[in-house]
């Protein structure tokens, strides 16, 4: 009872007037108010800066490690890319030029007609330029049995130049089929229709190549300044 008496008596305006003991006391309780305080204003937001700090730390190593990892391996990739364009030059150059291209088609058509095929249809298209190389499309229409046209393929695989020939919308029937003279099925000497296109490819010389990538490049260029023109003519009517 004391105790409380006494701190009720207690001013708070004439503190240094306080026993000792009371002074402490009160010194002690305001100095964890002003720690509490630090540490809720300030410390407690560093706290959650650091862990953002350290989790952005984590992040960034992980990416310095692949980045490494991918550094580390680039000069191989580089040589290795290398390489595989030589290689791919190589496959290109066994191909036919520009100037056997016309050697070439006859060559087919005479393996062809050495093999005992008739040549009803065949007939070379325009060229098709793509990024390294242009295909020729050949239409035809060819007469034999199934003998000959083996042999066909195996004449043109023999050629001196690498011969790529794909097939598109081939059709493969006995000769006659809709008509009443077709008879019976297929049979090893009957003769059959092969009809349809085939494409032959070519590389590209340098100089083409480059007139290639020169066209290309004034097409995008004038796409760019079709795009710019319209926006001025929007503009312009927007003005008006």
């Amino acid at each position: 009872m004391s105790k409380k008496a006494s701190m009720k008596n207690l001013d708070f305006n004439n503190i240094g007037g306080w026993p000792r003991n009371a002074q402490i006391v009160f010194c002690a309780v305001i100095g964890l108010v002003i720690v509490g305080l630090a540490w809720w204003f300030f410390v407690s937001d560093k706290r959650e800066e650091l862990q953002g700090l350290e989790r952005q730390e984590t992040e960034l190593r992980q990416t310095f490690e692949t980045k490494q990892g991918r550094a580390a391996n680039l000069e191989p990739l580089k040589q290795q890319l290398v390489q595989m364009e030589q290689q791919l030059q190589q496959m290109l150059r066994q191909l036919p030029s520009k100037t056997e291209m016309p050697d070439l088609i006859v060559d087919i058509s005479q393996t062809a007609l050495a093999t005992g095929i008739s040549n009803e249809l065949f007939q070379p298209g325009a060229e098709v330029p793509k990024e390294f190389y242009a295909e020729k499309p050949i239409a035809l229409r060819m007469v034999g049995t199934y003998h000959q046209f083996g042999a066909f393929v195996s004449g043109v695989a023999s050629l001196p130049r690498v011969v790529i020939m794909t097939m598109h919308d081939i059709s493969l029937k006995p000769k006659g089929k809709n008509n009443k003279d077709a008879v019976g099925g297929i049979t090893p000497n009957s003769p059959l229709e092969l009809a349809g296109t085939v494409k032959t490819y070519r590389y590209l010389d340098e100089d083409e190549m480059a007139a290639q990538a020169q066209t290309a490049d004034a097409a995008a260029g004038g796409t760019k300044g079709g795009g710019k023109d319209k926006k001025k003519s929007d503009d312009k009517k927007g003005a008006d």
